[in-house]
């Protein structure tokens, strides 16, 4: 029967030694590498997480929601044509001293223009101008950068919706610079007319407003360029003078006239002129034949007959009609004149 071998348990020497060795080449213990299956892992979490981050990022800046911080000379604040006229120093002072003490706390909104041609503002403009003359004044650079949401509106419209949103919100304007900018925004052909504009601007506001701004279109129409302080002509003042224009076609020369000539200097001395001559008797007396008969002029007093959103009917104590408002087109106008020689033939 063959011998069995029988083995020796190691001696522990040499795995002391080896340890000591060992400790000697790696003090802090010999690194276990990961599987690979965690490198690969680890890998793709950290690949899906910055694809996640820039798709978000992405999306914020499509979306309107991203706050960049932009020089003064990148934004371009003529891009729209404003709907505040003038500034009031208390009112910019105010804002000012806001900014100094606690900074920009609300961002302007501006679009990308094309190439490089910067960013066009949307809304925002008192706010620009404020840290514009704060970085003048104290050279500071906390106002030389412009806090600003880029936005993507959908087409002209919209932007101009944007700007007057907001100053219906945040400033106090008057009836002439609403009316102001809705013809201007049909001038630069945002809007076919002035009701899609006047509906498309200041669809949100009351209707009795957008009723007076209506009506303050033709005061502008009749006098801009000629008042000198248009935004201080009060809502009575404007409503009373429009209707005047309208019955009376010629008052817009001689308004502008007399208001050329005085040149007040102030907003109460052209309310003064304008009160003037719209005085019974300021008109200039117009040469008759001395032969021509005497007609007798009956008063020109005038009674509301109907009223519609856009349309006014009234009626003199000589028996005239009068129609005026917005909806008063040419194509109304031959739709009328078709309208009343049907009855006449009828």
């Amino acid at each position: 029967m063959a011998k069995r071998r029988r083995l020796t348990p190691a001696d522990p020497s040499y795995a002391a030694e080896a340890a000591l060795e060992t400790k000697a080449m790696f003090p802090l213990g010999v690194a276990r590498r990961a599987a690979p299956i965690a490198d690969v892992a680890r890998d793709s979490s950290a690949a899906a997480a910055l694809e996640e981050m820039t798709q978000n990022w992405a999306m914020a800046r499509q979306d309107g929601r991203l706050v960049i911080a932009l020089p003064h000379d990148d934004i371009k604040l003529d891009y729209l044509q404003r709907d505040r006229m003038v500034v009031d120093p208390e009112d910019m002072l105010a804002l000012k001293q806001s900014l100094s003490e606690r900074g920009q706390q609300a961002p302007v909104e501006v679009v990308a223009l094309p190439g490089d041609a910067g960013y066009g503002l949307l809304s925002g403009w008192r706010r620009c101008q404020a840290l514009r003359a704060l970085h003048v004044e104290t050279g500071e650079a906390r106002f030389a950068v412009v806090q600003a949401l880029l936005r993507r509106p959908e087409d002209a419209a919209d932007a101009y919706r944007s700007m007057v949103e907001e100053n219906e919100i945040r400033a106090n304007l008057s009836h002439y610079e609403r009316a102001r900018v809705v013809i201007k925004a049909v001038e630069a052909g945002v809007f076919d007319g002035e009701e899609q504009a006047l509906t498309g601007l200041f669809g949100s506001v009351p209707r009795a407003r957008r009723s007076k701004i209506r009506s303050f279109l033709g005061v502008v129409q009749a006098l801009d360029g000629a008042v000198r302080f248009p935004e201080k002509i009060s809502e009575r003042s404007g409503l009373e003078l429009a209707q005047r224009l309208r019955e009376d076609p010629a008052l817009t020369p001689r308004l502008r006239a007399a208001l050329a000539q005085a040149a007040p200097a102030d907003a109460l001395a052209e309310q003064a002129v304008i009160a003037k001559t719209l005085q019974p008797g300021s008109a200039p007396p117009e040469k008759t034949s001395l032969t021509a008969p005497i007609e007798t002029v009956l008063p020109r007093e005038t009674a509301i007959v109907a009223e519609f959103d856009a349309l006014r009917l009234q009626r003199r104590q000589d028996g005239a009609l009068v129609l005026s408002g917005g909806a008063v087109t040419d194509a109304f106008v031959q739709s009328l004149v078709d309208w009343l020689g049907g009855q006449h033939e009828a």
